[in-house]
């Protein structure tokens, strides 16, 4: 695609946000709502839009080379990836469950599930690319360092066998070596015997020369028909969508002449952005010498008229703003001197009135207390008084956006600069020097007016002071008491806040980086996508749910939470800071479903270092009190300053034991029950760690302190019937394997109900070996092939399963979804008693009649 493609993908963007936009201030209501379904399909319309506009902003700002419009797009992607979070907090407190449906939005907005597929911005990566690499050669520097630990390990592994053990094994490989042999040589003497047969074998007559041709015809007629018949009948299967398209093991040279233009893009926005940086230094230079001396001159000559205009109007001269206030940047904001003149008197009188109130606040307080109590008396008279007013409290409202703002200046800035603009000039798509030249001069202006100020200040008081040298005195008075109340304050302010103690203050952050990933706390996450979490949407979500069965989530549903509640977050620090802050995440479900494979690509995606505070990791090391202190303090500190950052707690349920067992008493695995709480509180919007917890047995652990900790909690179910098929197609065909029609996947899904992604990965690594796969030319795969590995494996039965929902419905969300449905049973059975009474009260009114 080209720069002007790229162009009309930002610009349809745009539009679409234009509409969004106009249609939020537009249902901005005051009057809340009470429909709960046409609440839900508010919102989830307004999400399905935001997600079709993050994922055009995406693609436009990885591709698009202009160094100045990709700093908009980014505004505005920022400003949307925050609303889309914005939109799902909103969702999740109306419905009280982390998974949601969209299939009657999608139907009328004519998409398919792969378009609300949340994308992962790539500038997460590819702006910290340098200093990903310098970790990453730091870590591995480090880890073959301390390499020779491994063969320890090794030794510690081995198996010691006994003699009659020894003596089996020995046996049992004889008798196979044995066997090898005999199975060889009976081939060789099959094969001499077949030789034989054919050499004595003699033709007693020969075929007439036409019938051979005839019968030579009829055999390779029948065959070409066969194969065209097949072909056709694939064809067609092929139209119609019942048979999947024939992959194929090389990559289109379509697609590898895409990836290489896309790569060298990402070259060209490099260059373009050195050269833009250094043309704003260059710019903003030549801005300050050749225009810098006429801007100090027209400033203070406004100044100077200011102050006359002032005392024409007012008779004396005006009180110069503060730096606070903005200094000579309110005078010339389109008022007149009186009002300028006005304005700093109120804010005077305001200040006054602060010194008085300060000493009867005791009195104030007292009756204002008197004041809520009688407020609040009114109010319910009011209430009970007026079923109209309990209606508009009770209903649902939309929460203030954080990110709006900032979407909307985003837009104008499009509407005003880019929308417009004629670039058919700008081939190359470089910088705008004028726009560069408009930015930097009002940078300079505002530097030049800080050092004016200062010059007109003092020329002010030499004027008081010639005019009118009494009241010069005064304000000095007046000014110097001010100073030091301001002294007092800060005193104050001092008191209050409370440092931390830095138990390192005499260490530098590489150190502790080093001494980390010694300890194996930091550990280097293998390379893993968002998208290798392979799973299908849920179609039958919706229809669930109509029928009062909550639906277990999919793998589809996992895979977008994952991206909104981790990678959004910790990828971008404008949407961390004002987005719905999420500082810790739980990830349940059985074994083998992915667990730890979301935490990996969390970090892949994020570039955020790993850190592992799982309790059979931290066992033994830095032990007592004082030395859990240190090792929180070093991991938290190193997270905080190379952030992004993941903290995970591998089988967290440890931590939260009811009764820690006889066998892992030695482990300690509750070291962290009190200090995590803490720890969780401590943590800020500005910093970008998010604590992760994994766990299997969720029923072992204390429940009212584990939901303390993880409020957000994600349940990762085993795969459901169309992520089965999804997912043998791709692991059969990532290990080299071939699908035909002799593979039917189908039942091959069907029979590995209740088998995980990991039997699954094991099954297929047990048949495609490196002699299968050379033989699958000759021996196509077939379905019977892969149910022996999976028969010994043992799968997760529906009862773990059900013990995972019983206990999600013990958490606070399943508990206010439980009060939800009550609370909605009972208003359905208030409704069908009030028909019943209308149609008796009918029936009698028309038997009165006859």
């Amino acid at each position: 695609m080209s720069h002007s493609a790229y162009g009309k993908v930002w610009a349809l963007a745009q539009g679409a946000l234009e509409d969004l936009l106009q249609e939020e201030s537009a249902n901005q209501v005051p009057r809340p709502q009470k429909d709960q379904v046409l609440i839900f399909q508010t919102l989830a319309t307004f999400y399905v839009k935001y997600v079709q506009i993050l994922r055009s902003l995406e693609v436009a700002y990885d591709q698009i080379v202009h160094p100045q419009k990709r700093r908009v797009i980014r505004q505005v992607l920022d400003g949307v990836m925050g609303r889309v979070l914005e939109l799902k907090n909103e969702m999740v407190e109306l419905e009280f469950s982390e998974f949601h449906y969209y299939d009657d939005v999608l139907q009328d907005l004519k998409l398919t599930p792969e378009d609300i597929e949340i994308p992962v911005p790539k500038y997460f990566v590819s702006e910290k690319i340098k200093v990903l690499k310098e970790r990453e050669k730091i870590l591995a520097k480090i880890l073959t360092q301390n390499g020779p630990r491994t063969p320890e390990t090794k030794i510690t592994m081995t198996k010691i066998m006994s003699l009659e053990e020894a003596i089996r094994v020995i046996q049992v490989s004889e008798r196979a070596r044995q066997g090898r042999l005999r199975a060889k040589f009976m081939k060789e003497i099959r094969q001499e015997e077949e030789k034989e047969r054919k050499a004595n074998v003699r033709w007693e007559s020969s075929l007439d020369r036409d019938e051979a041709a005839t019968r030579i015809q009829k055999v390779w007629l029948g065959y070409s028909q066969r194969k065209k018949t097949k072909k056709e009948r694939l064809d067609e299967f092929l139209f119609l969508g019942m048979v999947p398209p024939a992959h194929h093991q090389e990559v289109s040279v379509t697609i590898l002449h895409a990836q290489e233009i896309e790569k060298a893009r990402s070259v060209v926005q490099e260059e373009h952005e050195a050269q833009y940086q250094q043309a704003v230094v260059s710019i903003k230079d030549t801005i300050r010498e050749v225009e810098g001396p006429d801007i100090k001159e027209s400033l203070q000559e406004q100044i100077r008229q200011w102050f006359i205009e002032c005392r024409n109007a007012t008779g004396k001269f005006p009180d110069y703003p503060d730096e606070d206030d903005g200094g000579s940047a309110v005078i010339f904001a389109e008022k007149t001197p009186e009002q300028v003149a006005a304005e700093l008197a109120a804010k005077e009188e305001e200040k006054e009135q602060k010194k008085k109130s300060k000493g009867k606040k005791s009195g104030k307080k007292k009756d204002k207390k008197k004041d809520k109590k009688k407020d609040k008396k009114d109010k319910g008279k009011g209430k009970k008084g007026k079923g109209e007013q309990e209606e508009e409290e009770d209903g649902w409202k939309m929460s203030p956006s954080n990110f709006l703002p900032t979407l909307e200046d985003g837009h104008k800035v499009y509407k005003e600069v880019w929308h417009v603009r004629d670039e058919s000039a700008n081939f190359i798509q470089r910088f705008d020097a004028e726009l560069v030249k408009e930015e930097k001069r009002r940078e300079v202006e505002e530097e030049i007016r800080v050092q004016v100020d200062e010059l007109m200040r003092q020329e002010l008081k030499n004027l008081k002071l010639a005019v009118d040298r009494d009241k010069g005195k005064k304000k000095k008075k007046k000014k110097g008491k001010k100073g030091k109340k301001k002294k007092k304050k800060g005193k104050k302010g001092g008191k209050k806040k409370k440092k931390e103690k830095d138990l390192t203050a005499d260490r530098t952050i590489e150190s502790l980086f080093e001494e980390l990933i010694r300890e194996g706390l930091l550990v280097r996450p293998p390379a893993v996508r968002l998208s290798d979490f392979i799973g299908e949407f849920s179609y039958l979500g919706t229809t669930l749910r109509q029928a009062d069965v909550e639906p277990m989530p999919s793998l589809s549903d996992v895979r977008q939470l994952m991206a909104l509640h981790g990678v959004l977050p910790l990828g971008s620090q404008a949407v961390h800071e004002k987005a719905p802050l999420l500082k810790t995440l739980l990830l349940t479900g059985p074994s083998g479903v992915g667990k730890k494979m979301l935490v990996h690509a969390l970090c892949t995606e994020t570039g955020a270092n790993l850190f592992n505070l799982s309790p059979a990791n931290i066992s033994g090391k830095y032990p007592g009190k004082s030395g859990l202190q240190m090792m929180l303090h070093m991991v938290f500190k190193v997270a905080r300053q190379l952030q992004p950052s993941v903290v995970w707690i591998g089988e967290t349920e440890k931590t939260f034991y009811k009764k820690v067992p006889k066998a892992e008493k030695e482990m300690e695995p509750k070291r962290l029950k009190k200090d995590l709480p803490k720890i969780v509180k401590s943590l800020k919007a500005e910093d970008r760690v998010l604590i992760v917890g994994t766990t299997r047995r969720p029923f072992d652990a204390d429940l009212k302190p584990f939901c303390k900790v993880y409020k957000k909690i994600i349940l990762v179910p085993r795969p459901d019937y169309s992520s089965r098929l999804v997912l043998w197609r791709h692991i059969i065909l990532r290990h080299g394997g071939l699908i035909t029609d002799l593979l039917d996947l189908s039942s091959v899904s069907k029979v590995s109900d209740g088998y995980t992604q990991t039997h699954i990965l094991q099954a297929v690594q047990a048949v495609l070996t490196e002699r299968r796969i050379q033989l699958l030319g000759r021996k196509p795969l077939s379905a019977i092939e892969f149910i022996g590995p999976l028969a010994r494996q043992d799968p997760i039965f529906k009862e773990e399963e059900e013990a995972f929902k019983g206990w999600y419905a013990k958490t606070p969300l399943g508990k206010k979804r439980a009060k939800a449905a009550k609370a909605s049973e009972v208003e359905e059975e208030e409704l069908g008693k009030g028909q019943k009474k209308k149609e008796k009260g009918k029936k009698s009114g028309k038997k009165k009649k006859k």
